[in-house]
């Protein structure tokens, strides 16, 4: 069986959301997901969009996708690579399909001389996490990450 990794294109976005429905379902947070198909068009394929999209396909099948986007680093002074989402369905699991997209990514950082590639894990997600530590990847525990989004980002921008 065939693993291939390509750029997402704008006829992705019905699967990508479908996609991400089913990320949000094993995260227990389908509730959370608002995004609309036009919602996925405009932020990965309209002109000037910061995030990329790939989709994975086996024998021309799509068994999942990532999406991704570039940051930097002050203190490396570079372009650094974070990995938003990666899902691949569940019944394609263990076939080397992450791997092979992890490993797509990786590429692309050091085509644009990334200094790191990076991506958060829920902490419970333990299968996530022994996959992510068997090729290498270590956790950042010693950062917290802080969120404002809805109201209590508009207020606080607002100056509320």
């Amino acid at each position: 069986m065939t693993i291939e990794i390509r750029p997402a294109t704008p006829s992705d976005a019905p699967q990508i959301l479908a996609f991400i429905t089913e990320l949000a379902d094993y995260e227990r947070a389908r509730h959370e997901v608002i995004a609309s198909v036009a919602d996925i068009e405009r932020s990965l394929f309209s002109e000037g969009a910061t995030a990329h999209g790939l989709i994975c396909l086996r024998d021309g099948l799509p068994i999942g996708f990532a999406v991704f986007f570039f940051s930097y680093s002050t203190w490396l002074g570079s372009n650094c690579l974070y990995l938003e989402d990666l899902y691949i369905t569940p019944e394609q699991r263990g076939g080397g399909a992450g791997k092979t997209l992890l490993r797509h990514l990786a590429k692309i950082a050091c085509a644009n001389d990334c200094g790191r590639f990076e991506w958060s894990v829920l902490e419970w997600n333990t299968p996530a996490i022994d996959f992510y530590k068997s090729l290498g990847a270590q956790p950042q525990e010693e950062w917290v990450r802080y969120r404002m989004d809805g109201k209590v980002l508009r207020e606080f921008a607002e100056g509320q």
